[in-house]
């Protein structure tokens, strides 16, 4: 939700501001904008659209050596010229870059149109720059300023201001992630690291209440109260060619492709001699649990249903819940309780929040995510990290199939501590097997015949995908890319739900997905042939010898392994599928309307 950056150097930012608003596009494309300070007054320029559109408006670059950035996920106000970031105040002395939702915007907004000041656009953001505005005039120096501004806001925001004739950067965050970046003649505050990853690797992820302030020879970190807070510095193990696309038209695509290294890097060092080694989750760490609950949103909501599978199996009282839906379905917890939060970003507003309304209840909390350092990571007691390295496109791919194997590894962590849990009898076969995924996906991305298949069904107005057992959450993860992406109307259900209702729906013009893992899958073949015998075309997605090899009008073939890995296998096709669709449709893969890769608002 909105990229931020700021950069304060000693030579000129714009070019700096600009290549960093495209690393952060990911974040968010209704608009784009800059800032910049010169020591002749804040230049701002911005408008509706891309970080492309922003660019070739200028046609003079402004310069100057410290400069703030933004690109917008809309969430008041629609995406326009007036609506973009940055904001300024009336004279146009401070310009403020913001990510976040200000609840109390409507009250500070009357207020200060009472005192004066005049507002342009319907963004909640306006109200900051003006607050600065009012409390320079009392207060001794803008960081007071500043102090007092962010004391009066209520909700979520990561804020970088710059202010005429002032030599710096003023940043604050609460709620939503803010990142430093340390290189030796500059400094960068972010959303996210990969606006910076060209320029450093070392970093300092803030934390709620911390203030900043950059000059070109320091920063300085403190409280709301002004206190020096001391942070640690961290350093980013991602290579910054991982951030980029490469030979690839589209990130989406790199990030499938990718998959054989990063279930690599997941897998390297967590399996040794046939059993599970978690760095610091060792041989006992869970023995005290008694009940398992995961909480997740999309794409990781459906990864949390593969580790809870694993989990019903070995006897371990165990739920999935919808991060925003946690405080209306979630059960009680108490000390015996972990509430695993799975998130990619590890900065999903409703999966913090539902974090740490189970650490206020007393249940141990655990962290899977992808990003060392992010909110979720510090919040919660331990973190599991997925190892999945940067992944740029919003529809999540890699990082799905990490998630799904380091939850896997946790529930064999949990069987073996949890004294009421049956560990799988054949876990020396499935890690074995799991050692041999990233190849078989290296073969399955060599041989696939997604890109014929995906051209066949192109004209189709739905889409059903269904699967039993671990075939269900990969159904509902195949819909959920194939809707984000082709914008065409597609579902997932578990295969005996598809009589149930959905069956209502199914024309000759419906084809059906449905996987086959290898375990369970007679259900997927009663109610595939069901829906065939209303003239539905059948993909079998699966091995080459399957219960609907026989029957299925098309296959979607995955190398043959452990009922467990094939799913993940079978959700590579999927994914494979939903890309080649989309791109034929000419849509804009990677910049999805209306999302945005991080949900950092609840």
């Amino acid at each position: 939700m909105c990229g931020i950056i700021a950069r304060v150097g000693r030579d000129d930012a714009t070019e700096t501001l600009l290549s960093s608003l495209e690393n952060l596009e990911y974040r968010g494309y209704d608009s784009a904008g800059i800032a910049v300070q010169n020591g002749s007054g804040v230049k701002v320029h911005k408008c509706s659209g891309e970080v492309a559109d922003l660019k070739s408006r200028l046609q003079t670059k402004p310069s100057g050596n410290i400069g703030i950035g933004h690109t917008r996920w809309s969430t008041h106000g629609p995406p326009t010229d007036a609506n973009a970031h940055p904001h300024t105040d009336t004279a146009g002395d401070v310009a403020v870059v913001h990510n976040g939702v200000i609840e109390n915007y409507d009250e500070l907004r009357d207020e200060l149109q009472a005192m004066g000041h005049e507002f342009e656009s319907d963004t909640d953001t306006e109200v900051i720059p003006h607050l600065i505005d009012e409390y320079r005039a009392e207060a001794p120096d803008t960081e007071t300023a500043v102090r007092r501004a962010v004391s009066t806001l209520e909700g979520s925001y990561a804020i970088a201001a710059i202010v005429d004739g002032e030599e710096a950067v003023y940043a604050a965050r609460k709620g939503s992630p803010l990142v430093l970046g340390l290189d030796a003649d500059e400094w960068y505050l972010a959303s996210d690291v990969p606006a910076f990853l060209d320029h450093t690797d070392e970093v300092i992820y803030l934390e709620d209440g911390d203030v900043v302030v950059l000059d070109p020879d320091n920063y300085r970190i403190t409280d709301l109260e002004g206190t020096p807070i001391e942070r640690s510095v961290d350093t980013v193990e991602w290579d910054p060619e991982d951030a980029g696309k490469g030979e690839y038209d589209h990130y989406m695509l790199k990030e499938i492709y990718n998959q054989p290294t990063s279930l690599a890097n997941t897998i390297e060092g967590r399996v040794d001699d046939g059993e599970v080694v978690l760095e610091d989750l060792s041989t006992g760490t869970f023995s005290e649990v008694e009940y398992v609950q995961f909480v997740a949103c999309g794409t990781s909501y459906h990864a949390a249903m593969y580790g809870t599978q694993q989990l019903r199996e070995a006897g371990i009282r165990t739920e999935v819940v919808r991060a925003s839906e946690y405080d209306s379905t979630a059960g009680p917890v108490c000390e015996r309780t972990l509430t695993v939060a799975v998130t990619q970003s590890g900065e999903t507003a409703d999966t913090l929040e539902a974090l740490r309304s189970a650490d206020e209840q007393g249940a141990r909390t655990l962290a899977v995510t992808n990003v060392v350092g992010s909110t979720a990571a510090r919040t919660a007691d331990d973190a599991l990290y997925i190892r999945a390295g940067p992944e740029v496109g919003v529809a999540a791919t890699k990082t799905f199939s990490s998630q799904a194997v380091t939850l896997t590894l946790l529930g064999q962590r949990l069987a073996a501590d949890v004294p009421s849990a049956t560990p799988r009898e054949d876990q020396a076969d499935l890690l074995e097997d799991l050692e041999r995924l990233p190849g078989q996906v290296e073969t399955l991305l060599e041989s696939t015949d997604a890109k014929r298949l995906a051209a066949a069904y192109v004209d189709s107005p739905s889409y059903f995908f269904i699967g039993n057992d671990l075939g269900h959450p990969v159904s509902l993860e195949g819909a959920l890319k194939f809707k984000e992406i082709t914008y065409e109307h597609a579902e997932g259900f578990a295969s005996g739900e598809l009589k149930h209702g959905p069956l209502a729906l199914v024309t000759d013009e419906t084809p059906i997905f449905a996987t086959c893992t290898g375990a369970n899958d007679e259900k997927t073949k009663t109610n595939a042939i069901e829906a065939q015998s209303r003239g539905a075309p059948i993909v079998a997605v699966g091995p080459e010898e399957n219960p609907l090899t026989d029957v299925a009008d098309a296959q979607l073939e995955i190398p043959e392994t452990h009922p467990v890995w094939a799913g993940l296998l079978a959700t590579v096709q999927l994914q494979l599928v939903s890309y080649h669709a989309a791109n034929q449709l000419g849509r804009p893969i990677d910049k999805p309307r209306n999302l945005a890769k991080s949900v950092t608002v609840e």
